[in-house]
């Protein structure tokens, strides 16, 4: 009998879940909430997949053999309660898509830098003549790219929502940027469910396996002594000499996946085509598995000297009349604006704001008050960036829209200077996504 697979949700994922579904011989029902996006619509319905939008029908879905749910969907919505009480199995889309490749997967997770770090290693990949592709929840569903290539390694951005729903997946090589409070709302405001979500990154791998993984980053070491990891592990660090793995003193990177110096990688970190105290961990994650994969010494140094950062983290718009621009709008947290801010070396005039998801900007404060002259407020409530910010800047100017803030930062910034986009904040107040906010500010900027 022919297996029922239903998707709850239609973006990327679910859809590319649905053209797997069908290539391999399912039934297949693909169900919204919302509307679905007009390409989605003609994806599914060119390939016979029938599918339902701004609406569950329970019929069609609680016969389903096995349900594919999108990572955007929380454990407490009915139906997916209705589901579990039916015992029929849940799984994410990378987990379903993992069943039909034998490829090697690099998976990387983390709350902050794990776009970047996921673009990278791709970058040093395809350099090296790989036969690779990218994405998970960047770009590309997982399961789309294993519908219609084949390919040897896939390089797999992994969210918390994502690694949920994985049971029987194995990431061959992974890796672990850092841990800091985000999504609470979806773990019960318990950060330790958090923690054990990105850890599950590790699960069903062997000592053939490799954990790469930051040991400057206190939540991930505690949870480190509290287990035994199967795989090979690499720390990466820039307080002390890790080896094997990766560290960084007196500007330079040491790099070594053996205890002997045999293999030793070492680079001046001011070549690093990537800036920041942040950006040098994500090098030095990349690095690691870079020697993991065997990749010629070369290759790993001018991978990181000419790699381009991923739109909307610290990507550099314009500079107008001597005032940088530079677009952060990928910050949807207050660790991430920490490291945007960290990262300026010129008086700011910073544009923050969006739905705050229960943000403490105490760790912010002394930066701020180091970096920032001005803070432009952009979102429909700013109250809680005023009480927190009010005695650290010059003053503080409320906007609603990106074309507003804009006008206002140009009007306030002086030559010299540089107006950040870095908002600590999601973005659904006044934008579809990220990427919305971020192309909204660049287009703002370049009508100054």
């Amino acid at each position: 009998m022919q297996q029922r697979i239903v998707i709850l949700g239609s973006g990327e994922s679910g859809t590319g879940a649905a053209l797997l579904a069908q290539q391999q011989g399912y039934e297949v029902f693909v169900s919204d909430a919302g509307p679905i996006a007009q390409k989605y619509q003609d994806e599914l319905s060119q390939q016979g997949i029938l599918f339902e939008m701004n609406g569950h029908t329970p019929e069609l879905i609680l016969n389903a053999t096995e349900v594919i749910k999108s990572p955007g969907i929380p454990d407490k919505n009915e139906l997916v309660q209705a589901i579990l009480k039916l015992n029929i199995p849940i799984v994410s889309e990378i987990e379903f898509a993992s069943r039909f490749t034998q490829a090697q997967k690099i998976c990387i997770t983390g709350t902050n830098g794990k776009t970047t770090t996921t673009s990278l290693i791709f970058h040093m990949l395809q350099k090296a003549g790989l036969n690779v592709a990218v994405g998970g929840n960047i770009g590309t569903s997982f399961a789309r790219l294993v519908a219609t290539g084949n390919y040897d390694y896939y390089v797999l951005e992994l969210s918390s929502f994502q690694l949920d729903y994985m049971f029987q997946f194995k990431a061959e090589f992974a890796v672990l940027c850092n841990i800091t409070p985000d999504h609470l709302d979806r773990y019960n405001y318990n950060i330790q469910y958090y923690i054990d979500s990105k850890f599950r990154i590790l699960q069903n791998q062997t000592q053939d396996n490799v954990f790469v993984y930051c040991a400057d980053d206190t939540l991930i070491q505690q949870k480190m002594e509290q287990i035994q990891v199967q795989a090979k592990a690499f720390p990466f660090s820039n307080k002390t000499k890790s080896l094997p793995g990766a560290y960084i003193t007196s500007g330079t990177m040491y790099a070594n996946n053996s205890i002997d110096n045999n293999n030793q990688l070492t680079m001046n970190t001011s070549e690093f085509s990537i800036k920041g105290q942040h950006n040098a961990y994500n090098s030095m994650a990349a690095a690691i598995i870079g020697q993991a994969l065997n990749i010629r010494k070369e290759v790993i140094r001018e991978s990181l000297t000419d790699f381009q950062n991923v739109e909307h983290r610290l990507e550099k718009v314009a500079t107008i009349r001597g005032v940088d621009y530079i677009n952060d709008s990928k910050a949807t947290n207050v660790n991430s604006t920490w490291y945007a801010l960290e990262s300026m070396d010129k008086p700011t005039v910073w544009i923050a704001g969006g739905v705050d998801k229960g943000n403490d900007y105490e760790m912010l404060k002394q930066l701020v008050a180091e970096k920032v002259r001005i803070l432009v407020c952009m979102g429909l409530d700013n109250s809680k960036l005023h009480e927190a910010f009010g005695g650290c800047v010059d003053l503080i100017i409320n906007t609603s829209s990106a074309q507003e803030a804009v006008h206002v930062a140009s009007k306030m910034a002086k030559t010299g200077e540089t107006v950040l986009l870095s908002p600590a904040c999601a973005s659904f107040d006044l934008f579809k996504n990220y990427e919305d906010r971020g192309r909204q500010f660049k287009a703002a900027v370049k009508q100054i």
